[in-house]
């Protein structure tokens, strides 16, 4: 079955590939529009094309502000998008990235395909694969929707409109819809398409859109709906269209948090996905943590971002391991957490160490976490590390001289932070970086961490990529674990509100709560705050939600739906005091401080992109976003 799945995944790509020139043919030329429609093939590629509009979030490191551009992580490359968000030098004519024209181009293309697709006059092409086409693509066109109003809020719908553009710009002219409209247009396409998706897609076809994506969706974006950037946020009640109509909702509604929990236990009630586990050993914290991405296709997996890929590293790979002097292969190590994500993750017994920062950005400590003082926190101890444990590394090797505050953490902090002086394990073979100037780990220019961490989760430790041997992975954009999180927030939030609906429980999101916890060897929260209240809760799960889904995307969205990146987002950003010299693997005592490697600007417009000046200057109908 992994065979097949490859071996169509690399046809896939290899026809997307093809895409671009086979669609720039000329009417005169051999290729005419009409003859697409007429055989399977060319019905196919041109399905492709209108997929390939989506993007590959296994690559969002390089080309989305998704990763780099929040207090989560730092990446070192696509200077284009992170410079200009972090550093808050973009404005309307310099935005980090382009799309807004790409995802309407691809709109463009998938209504010409849904307008077309059914007339294939193939009898090789079957009703069944063609009905297919339509519903994927009819998915591909309202998640492109999706990832426009996460950027831009709300945005102009076409429907089943193919645009004349030869028509003048005058006529072509047209205003946004309103958030509610946008939000109504997506549910209900995705709705159409649970209905008309398979739960699971065949063999040929992995990859593809299912049931679950789709619901997956709604889910998402019911929930980003609930928060306080689009309910009835203060700051956007004035923004109108030229007719007077208001954008974005004007009061705060709590029924939008029964909609969103309705929404999450819609998908879990499919029962067509489970947590994963370890195969071998279930029992085991760091595998079935790690078992995430690197179980490919596995049961937890609701939709892998890039549609069709899921192919042999680079990627995430690449640009996670260091570039050690000693060691010959690729790698591009440069993609880090801050220290303020690696204070993030909860110690042993399930308590969060950091509760909050000084205004000097002292971290202020839980006691009753059992993390060090602040004035011990970089005491050197002996620390053992259990992800290299796990993954069957001799005691010697997974034990290290390392600072205490990485001694006694949950168990997904092993899996996702590697930290100088500890192993970097590549199939049989360790090496230890330091990240310092002169020392392993620091590569040429910028491949190298600039936080002085890495991201140990997305690498197969089990395969040696410095000779060659990358493995496999599929990139969660969607997966269960996010779904019950999605639940567990909506829960807690219609309990604050006072709201409730079919289906909701605050007991059931405790009970998916402790299963997600003991997933990752993790106690449960009411184990660890016996005491806390409902508002605590919240506090907590968000909390949570950084850790679970720590650089797969979702921090970059949370801080700004939650209405908090100004907080965040903004400001100093710290990591260790790489900027030392050292040779080899050693690590100097100077290393060990809390420093400075970026400060940041967040400014209350940066919440939603400004539409592009391009698009107000031919479209005079256009109402430009908050404070652009």
């Amino acid at each position: 079955m992994k065979k097949i799945q490859y071996i169509c995944i690399a046809l896939a790509a290899l026809t997307l590939a093809s895409c671009d020139k086979f669609l720039d043919r000329q009417e005169d030329e051999q290729m005419t529009f009409e003859k697409i429609w007429q055989q399977r093939s060319t019905t196919r590629q041109y399905f492709l094309n209108c997929m390939g509009y989506l993007p590959d979030d296994s690559e969002m490191f390089m080309n989305s502000p998704a990763i780099g551009a929040s207090d989560e992580a730092t990446c070192t490359w696509a200077w284009n998008v992170y410079r200009l968000i972090n550093f808050g030098s973009w404005n309307a004519n310099n935005l980090p990235t382009g799309n807004f024209n790409t995802y309407y181009e691809g709109i463009r293309d998938c209504n010409i395909f849904l307008s077309r697709v059914m007339t294939c006059e193939d009898s090789a092409a079957t009703e069944t694969e063609l009905k297919n086409w339509y519903a994927c693509a009819r998915w591909a066109r309202a998640y492109m929707y999706f990832l426009l109003m996460r950027d831009f809020g709300p945005v102009m719908l076409l429907g089943d409109e193919i645009m004349d553009f030869t028509r003048t710009t005058a006529e072509l002219e047209r205003p946004r819809n309103t958030w509610e409209e946008c939000v109504d247009y997506v549910v209900g396409e995705m709705e159409w398409c649970a209905d008309n998706l398979p739960e699971k897609q065949t063999a040929s076809d992995a990859g593809l859109p299912t049931k679950g994506a789709a619901l997956a969706v709604i889910s998402r974006l019911q929930l980003y709906a609930a928060r306080d950037l689009f309910n009835g946020n203060p700051a956007y009640r004035t923004m109108r269209n030229p007719d007077g109509t208001n954008l974005f909702p004007v009061e705060y509604d709590p029924q939008k948090w029964v909609e969103a929990a309705q929404a999450a236990k819609a998908v879990i009630d499919l029962g067509a996905y489970e947590l994963y586990y370890d195969e071998k050993d279930p029992t085991n914290p760091y595998l079935n943590y790690y078992g995430i991405t690197q179980k490919n296709w596995n049961e937890e997996l609701i939709y892998c971002g890039g549609g069709y890929r899921s192919r042999a590293y680079p990627g995430p790979a690449v640009h996670t391991a260091p570039r050690f002097l000693s060691v010959s292969g690729t790698a591009y190590g440069g993609w880090a957490p801050t220290q303020q994500q690696v204070d993030a993750y909860a110690m042993a017994n399930g308590r969060y160490p950091i509760m909050s920062y000084d205004r000097a950005g002292v971290p202020v400590v839980d006691a009753a976490s059992g993390y060090p003082s602040v004035a011990g926190e970089f005491s050197l101890v002996s620390v053992s590390n259990p992800f290299l444990s796990a993954l069957g590394a001799p005691d010697a090797t997974a034990t290290s001289s390392s600072p205490a505050m990485y001694r006694g953490r949950e168990p997904r902090f092993y899996v996702n932070v590697y930290w100088p002086g500890s192993q970097w394990k590549h199939g049989d073979q360790y090496h230890a970086a330091s990240f310092t100037i002169g020392g392993e780990g620091r590569g040429t220019a910028h491949d190298y961490p600039k936080s002085g961490y890495m991201v140990n989760r997305f690498y197969d430790h089990t395969q040696n990529s410095y000779a060659g041997q990358w493995g496999y992975m599929t990139f969660p954009t969607f997966r269960l674990g996010e779904i019950y999180l999605n639940y567990i927030e909506a829960a807690i939030e219609c309990e604050l509100n006072g709201v409730t609906g079919e289906g909701i429980s605050l007991d059931t999101a405790k009970s998916l709560w402790d299963e997600l916890r003991a997933r990752s060897g993790v106690p449960s929260v009411s184990v660890a705050y016996p005491d806390a209240t409902t508002e605590d809760l919240l506090d907590l799960v968000r909390r949570e939600r950084r850790v679970e889904l720590s650089q797969e995307g979702h921090r970059y969205y949370d801080t700004r739906t939650w209405k908090i990146a100004t907080e965040t987002d903004n400001g100093p950003m710290y990591g260790l005091n790489i900027d030392i010299e050292a040779t080899g693997s050693d690590v100097p005592n100077a290393l060990w401080q809390r420093h400075v490697f970026e400060t940041r600007v967040f400014r209350a417009n940066h919440y939603l992109y400004p539409f592009p000046q391009r698009e107000l200057d031919r479209n005079h109908q256009l109402t430009q976003n908050y404070g652009w």
